[in-house]
């Protein structure tokens, strides 16, 4: 159980020093946004590669990254975040703002925590099964609770910020198309944005890093109304799981910035974009019963190749996918000159992918 293992601070420390690392990179979910962990590693006398404990606990808690974000001028939907969400707070929240509203995890990202409210009888059962998941998910149950923009799109740029006060936004990224809270699908650049949408993003993004004092990379998250309005959402304090389409069409290697950036170095001259790329997750997930996760053992894989074609897999062939953790693969991240160039390779990329043994999501991807 993650308890046991990759939650398992003590032994993750016993296993740098046992292996004589000099640095640990958190990678993404689990202890990678948690503050204490990152100053456990540095107490150590260990590299953390990635944001000081400071910057993690300003921007990883929700909550404080809203204050933060205020005081930076981005625009933000109304919310109740005081710490200790009950009923009685959640109730009168609605009958001020109305619904649907949406329950999130404080601490954490990834989809874990998180349940959409359309009606006043599901508000205690929601907010019960939110905190909980989140307290399995990264140990700490607390959630808040904002107006959810229906219908609204999810984009984000992907950010670097080195030690001596640069702040860059390499790309951005539409994550729309979810699944439980979850993505299932990424692509960069962000389509059909205006040159306005974008300045807006871009310049919110650089300001709530900067007043935070960030190191390293970071994702800042925005939704975008069906009318054009951007509202913040929250700063992951990692890399993401999409960070490949980002790589593909600036040519940077984000991790590798990363660890550039631990070890002081400033940042370089901007990239330029180049091309359009879509990211499809290939989770272990039945799709005709409500994406259930479909654990068990790869029988056989077939992966695509081919001009544009990038993949990046946890799972071979005679692998067991357990029932402990996200039901995430691997990826499929292909890309085109253009977006319509992109998506003809997908097609095909998808249509080669076969797998024995667990039902994935492909199928949804290629409909």
């Amino acid at each position: 159980a993650p308890l046991d293992t990759y939650l398992n601070q003590a032994a993750i420390l016993a296993i740098a020093a046992k292996s004589c690392a000099d640095a640990v990179h958190p990678g993404y979910g689990l202890l990678s946004e948690n503050e204490q962990f990152a100053a456990a590693v540095e107490a150590a006398g260990l590299i953390w590669i990635g944001p000081s404990a400071k910057s993690i606990a300003l921007l990883g808690d929700k909550v404080s990254a809203r204050n933060i974000a205020r005081e930076a001028g981005a625009p933000l939907l109304p919310s109740h975040e005081d710490g200790d969400l009950t009923v009685e707070k959640a109730r009168a929240f609605v009958e001020s703002h109305g619904f649907p509203v949406i329950i999130k995890a404080q601490n954490g990202g990834g989809g874990r925590g998180m349940r959409i409210v359309r009606e006043m009888d599901q508000l205690g059962p929601m907010l019960e099964a939110a905190q909980r998941e989140a307290g399995i998910a990264f140990g700490r149950p607390e959630c808040f609770i904002e107006r959810y923009a229906e219908g609204a799109r999810h984009i984000e740029t992907q950010c670097l910020a080195d030690s001596h006060g640069t702040v860059r936004v390499l790309s951005t990224r539409d994550c729309t198309l979810q699944r439980r809270q979850q993505k299932l699908v990424e692509e960069a650049p962000a389509p059909f944005l205006s040159q306005t949408q974008l300045d807006r993003l871009t310049e919110a993004s650089i300001a709530i890093l900067q007043k935070a004092g960030y190191r390293g990379a970071a994702t800042c998250e925005f939704l975008l109304t069906p009318e054009g309005d951007i509202a913040f959402l929250e700063v992951n304090t990692r890399v993401q799981v999409e960070h490949p389409v980002t790589e593909q069409i600036t040519g940077t290697d984000i991790i590798r910035e990363m660890f550039r950036i631990a070890e002081g170095e400033p940042l370089g001259q901007p990239p330029a974009l180049s091309g359009h790329s879509i990211e499809f997750r290939i989770n272990a997930e039945d799709i005709h019963a409500d994406f259930r996760p479909a654990p068990g053992q790869i029988q056989y894989m077939r992966l695509p190749s081919g001009p544009g074609v990038r993949l990046d897999f946890g799972y071979e062939a005679g692998d067991t996918v357990p029932p402990f953790y996200d039901s995430l693969v691997g990826k499929v991240i292909v890309t085109g000159q253009d977006r319509s160039e992109a998506l003809t390779r997908a097609r095909r990329a998808l249509g080669e992918f076969a797998v024995l043994g667990i039902k994935t999501v492909v199928p949804l991807h290629l409909a």
